[in-house]
């Protein structure tokens, strides 16, 4: 899957607000990233100071990571929630069109 990294960025923090102890793993999977590429966004959030990490234990044996939004993460993911509603939008819009002429086609 192609993403748009702002559409990456979106969906991250969005998985990352309802689900703050997520695994990397399991966020590359839901959004079918590379893990690299998860990893790589997830980095990126906290140099922006969007995410805050946290470590917790998971079990008796294992530590992971809670992934906090800031105040800050909260306004951005705002902002590209409205973004991402835009852009599918006009495809959604596109695509419509595209059927229709389809349709008119058969």
């Amino acid at each position: 899957m192609n993403m748009h990294q702002n559409d990456a960025e979106y969906k991250v923090l969005r998985l990352l607000k309802d689900n703050p102890n997520i695994t990397q793993r399991k966020l590359s999977k839901e959004l079918g990233l590379s893990l690299g590429k998860t990893n790589y966004v997830i980095r990126a959030l906290v140099e922006k100071g969007w995410v805050k990490l946290d470590n917790f234990k998971r079990s008796n044996n294992k530590t992971g990571y809670l992934y906090l939004l800031t105040p800050e993460g909260v306004s951005k993911k705002s902002i590209l929630a409205k973004n991402f509603l835009n852009r599918k939008s006009i495809e959604f819009n596109r695509l419509k069109e595209e059927i229709e002429m389809l349709k008119n086609e058969i």
